[in-house]
């Protein structure tokens, strides 16, 4: 047999297309030829995969060696190639059987040794490769995160070794259990370590509730940063589909996927230097930015109008659709984004605006120009914008007695649970129609709704907004018809708006 075909994945965003590996020896002058549109990292797999056969005591064929990676117009990337090439030339030279090819997908960095290292990408490659029918070969260190998949057949092997003696029946590998996946438990920083600010922690509740975005305007060091950073231990339990999506963006990003992170929400803090394709993902080869791998969690903006202002308006197309498409001139890839932006600020730059012991030494000029690197439809996309004041001394020095985040997030659940069952969505994702539906008035809230649209000069995004928080505050309370009581405090928490 002088021609083996394997079969292996690509990387395209969240995708994985199939790779076809086929391996053809033929008479001529010995060389090794890499076609099908392979990146300088695939071309170079020559050289480790002719180091690893000779390391593994096996014969490198003194032949023309070409190896094709189908489709031939999809870009390959990455060294995951290393162990189908190795295999197809062994089994195009005879050296192992290639009868049990076609029932596996391989991947795979070789070193020189020959053991296989692991490769960026596994759980996204296994993901979306579970319903093909093949089971999966791949290095020990990436089979616990592939076998977060369920239903996928892993095969974990330490070296090229281990995976001939697999396919020739001499010492078969062992399919990975997933007994150690799922065990791990969720550790969040406790909300009852804040004292005071109940405003601030009523308003976070909300904003897990609903799935709402919110700001915090306040003083240096009136707890925004400790208050975001407990947001995530309240926001409603992970479901599996929802961990594995997680895990999947974590997956590709440079810092891999660890099994910690299991069911854990995303927390995310990128320093306010960051450049836009930090945030939303690119690259030639497209790799998520922050706003992704914060996908079903939390990014948290600190210092928000000290980021670039082009940065945070790229914020604005992912805040209403969820998603982010990453286009360049080559390629073009789609990532997820479902992120709950918490962003925190001064209320101008000495950060003592208002304060009652006058320190405050900014001009309107400054102040205005300050809060101008916001731009209003940016700000129009935050639905919860909260006013955070400097703590007396007397909440200071007495003993933190707040809530626990367990008892916040198990109301959170409960309206959570009843949204799902409603409409099968967060009330933040309510559509202008739904929002007609569901966010009914009684003769009082919708006076006073009217009141405040007339004297607050409110947009039609804003109206909508509001009405979507009143359901949340009105779901927490287990109220089908809103109020003015939910629509009074759906509108005091648009600061912006009532300046």
């Amino acid at each position: 047999m002088s021609l083996a075909v394997l079969y292996s994945r690509s990387l395209t965003g969240m995708d994985a297309p199939l790779v076809t590996v086929e391996v053809h020896l033929a008479n001529g002058l010995p060389s090794f030829t890499i076609v099908g549109l392979p990146e300088a990292e695939v071309k170079e797999a020559k050289d480790r995969v002719r180091a690893a056969l000779q390391n593994a005591r096996y014969d490198f064929p003194a032949k023309r060696i070409t190896v094709n990676l189908a489709p031939a117009d999809l870009p390959k990337e990455s060294g995951r190639f290393d162990l189908p090439i190795a295999l197809g030339i062994l089994a195009a030279s005879g050296q192992v059987p290639g009868e049990q090819l076609q029932r596996y997908e391989f991947a795979g960095e070789l070193a020189l040794t020959g053991e296989l290292r692991p490769f960026r990408g596994a759980l996204a490659m296994v993901y979306r490769a579970a319903n093909s029918g093949r089971a999966f070969i791949l290095p020990e260190a990436n089979a616990t995160e592939a076998a977060l998949v369920d239903g996928a057949s892993i095969y974990p092997a330490s070296s090229l070794l281990q995976v001939c003696a697999h396919l020739s029946g001499a010492e078969p590998l062992v399919r990975h259990s997933g007994d150690d996946v799922g065990s791990n438990v969720a550790q969040y920083p406790d909300m009852a370590d804040v004292k005071g600010q109940q405003q601030a922690k009523r308003a976070l509740e909300i904003a897990a509730a609903g799935g709402h975005n919110l700001i915090m305007v306040g003083p240096p060091g009136s707890g925004k940063s400790m208050l975001a950073q407990r947001f995530a231990g309240i926001l409603p339990d992970m479901t599996i589909e929802q961990a594995l999506e997680s895990a999947a963006l974590h997956s590709l990003g440079s810092g891999g996927f660890k099994l910690s992170q299991w069911r854990v929400r995303p927390y995310r803090s990128p320093h306010h230097s960051a450049s836009g394709v930090a945030l939303v993902g690119g690259g030639s080869q497209p790799r998520p930015g922050e706003i992704s791998l914060a996908h079903r969690g939390v990014l948290f903006l600190d210092e928000l109008p000290e980021f670039d202002r082009k940065v945070l308006e790229v914020l604005r197309e992912p805040l209403e659709s969820g998603c982010i498409h990453i286009s360049r001139a080559a390629r073009q890839a789609a990532f997820p984004a479902q992120f709950q932006l918490i962003a925190a600020m001064n209320p101008c730059p000495c950060g003592y605006l208002g304060d009652p012991k006058g320190r405050c030494r900014c001009t309107p000029d400054q102040v205005s120009r300050y809060r101008g690197k916001i731009s209003g439809p940016l700000l129009d996309r935050i639905d919860l914008q909260l006013e955070v004041p400097t703590l007396p001394p007397e909440a200071l020095l007495g003993v933190a007695d707040g809530e626990a985040s367990a008892v916040i997030r198990q109301r959170v659940n409960n309206a959570y649970d009843l949204q799902m069952l409603r409409q099968h969505k967060p009330n933040a994702q309510l559509s202008t129609r739904e929002i007609d539906r569901l966010c009914k008035l009684d003769g009082q809230g919708e006076t006073l709704l009217k009141t405040a649209i007339a004297r607050l000069n409110l947009s039609a995004r804003a109206y909508h907004r509001i009405l979507k928080v009143a359901r949340t505050i009105a779901d927490l309370a287990g109220v089908e018809q809103l109020g003015a009581s939910h629509i009074a405090e759906a509108v005091q928490l648009r600061k912006f708006d009532r300046q």
